[in-house]
């Protein structure tokens, strides 16, 4: 039997009185820990070292620590101008986290209710994206799968905790799990960090839905297997092309989804696709060094002195994937479509009753 937990919103971060509120996802799900981050320096650690992750939620923050920096060093100067800058390189693979401190940045001269304005409509564009991208991503299940109930593959945390609540390929997986659709989700654990095995459970354990854990190791064979027939993913940013960087260990997914025949179909919002980059190839990629690798928590797992390679992403090429959803529109690549040729179309509703009812303080 499942642990189920009471409620399924969760307010990931927030702004209340010039205090930086969000959940410390390295404390789950032993703990529920709510951070009050009231300066930036402090603010770029927590993104650093992930308290606060995934490509919406970082951006989120990082419109809110615009907001921080006007509060503590006014709206012109060096101070404020390192601040900013801070914010905007604290994670370089997502494409959202410089993207909406440059779009909050750019009205600091009109003083920090404009800013904070701008930050709290960024969060509610999330909030409306991710109600957005379920719709459209169980809508494209139905398509994909036919009458058959989903068993839906999944791969780190693509839930409220990475965007403001419901998620990204979390969020389609709950309003498949809604509809009456859901007959198992099944999220790899992802290491190293372990997002899948600490944060995903912990969110499908509240929305009340079936699911199992696995090893990474075990995605590639189990699809193989005929385990699952949908993979979900997110993405951190979508190139030009269509090519997708994402957590580790998606691209393996993308393999043996090509393999087993299974639609491989990446959901994340419009926020994430950056026309700017080309394509895969130009992305940075993130590598967090030995000690994510040859520790758990502070627990040694290999002997002193170990090197590792530890790349926080991977590159999975267009052609291995059959569908990108974001909260505007369906880009079909399996049938030669990209983001430049498919046009945005509208936010999907209605939503779930409360979705959408967040305070803003």
């Amino acid at each position: 039997m499942q642990p189920k937990y009471e409620g399924t919103s969760l307010e990931t971060v927030e702004w209340e009185d010039g205090v930086v509120k969000m959940i410390d996802q390295t404390r789950l799900p032993q703990e529920l820990v709510i951070l009050e981050i009231s300066d930036v320096p402090t603010l770029v650690a927590a993104i650093r070292r992930l308290s606060v992750r995934g490509a919406p939620a970082i951006g989120v923050a990082g419109a809110y620590g615009v907001a921080l920096a006007v509060h503590l060093h006014g709206a012109a100067g060096p101070a404020l101008d390192d601040a900013i800058s801070s914010l905007r390189s604290a994670r370089p693979t997502a494409v959202n986290l410089a993207k909406m401190v440059d779009r909050t940045s750019a009205l600091v001269s009109e003083g920090l209710e404009r800013v904070l304005d701008e930050a709290h409509r960024i969060r509610d564009e999330e909030l409306e994206a991710s109600v957005s991208m379920g719709e459209y991503g169980a809508d494209l299940a139905d398509e994909l799968i036919g009458e058959a109930a989903a068993r839906t593959m999944t791969i780190c945390n693509t839930g409220g905790l990475a965007t403001v609540a419901r998620g990204t390929a979390l969020a389609v997986i709950q309003t498949l799990h809604e509809r009456g659709r859901l007959e198992m989700a099944l999220p790899v654990e992802t290491r190293p960090l372990l997002q899948g095995g600490r944060l995903t459970t912990w969110e499908l354990a509240r929305m009340g839905a079936p699911f199992r854990l696995l090893v990474d190791g075990a995605g590639p064979f189990l699809l193989a297997r005929g385990e699952a027939n949908l993979v979900l993913a997110g993405a951190d940013r979508i190139a030009r092309n269509g090519d997708v960087a994402n957590k580790i260990g998606t691209f393996s997914l993308a393999l043996a989804s090509r393999h087993a025949g299974v639609p491989f179909v990446v959901v994340a919002p419009e926020s994430t696709i950056d026309m700017d980059t080309p394509s895969g190839a130009e992305i940075e990629i993130e590598d967090r060094g030995a000690e994510e690798v040859v520790s758990v928590r502070g627990v040694d797992v290999a002997l002193p002195g170990v090197e590792a390679l530890n790349p926080a992403f991977d590159i999975t090429p267009v052609e291995f994937i059959t569908a990108i959803v974001t909260d505007r529109r369906i880009i079909r690549p399996d049938q030669g479509h990209s983001p430049e040729d498919v046009p945005l179309g509208e936010l999907r509703y209605p939503h779930p009753p409360g979705v959408l009812e967040v305070p803003r303080r």
